[in-house]
């Protein structure tokens, strides 16, 4: 995917990297995206780790609340049922199956 978004991307383009999923299971895959693209729309990529925000965590949970209070703020769900779908929607994860927060529900409230 990021090879893909910058190909496509505009001169000055920003990219911001949270997380790198694929390379908790395969050591061998690296995301590499072509430098010269890079070079030449001048793109800026710049990683960060979601603890670097927590001092801002309040103000966003105040602020999320409300919108998704007032329906400004949609989740989208990946839901699976059954303690028998764990172990695929666990792997699903891995695999870029599922789309927004994946949960399984394991009974009926």
């Amino acid at each position: 995917m990021l090879e893909a978004a910058i190909c496509n991307m505009k001169a000055f383009g920003r990219v911001v990297v949270c997380g790198v999923i694929s390379h908790y299971t395969d050591i061998g895959k690296r995301a590499s995206p072509s430098m010269i693209d890079i070079v030449y729309n001048r793109i800026t990529i710049k990683g960060f780790l979601a603890s670097d925000f927590m001092n801002d965590f309040a103000n966003f949970l105040a602020k999320t609340s409300n919108y998704l209070r007032f329906e400004k703020l949609h989740v989208i769900e990946d839901i699976s049922t059954g303690v028998e779908s764990v172990p695929s929607a666990f792997i699903g994860l891995f695999n870029g199956d599922n789309i927004g927060k994946k949960i399984v529900c394991l009974a009926k409230e």
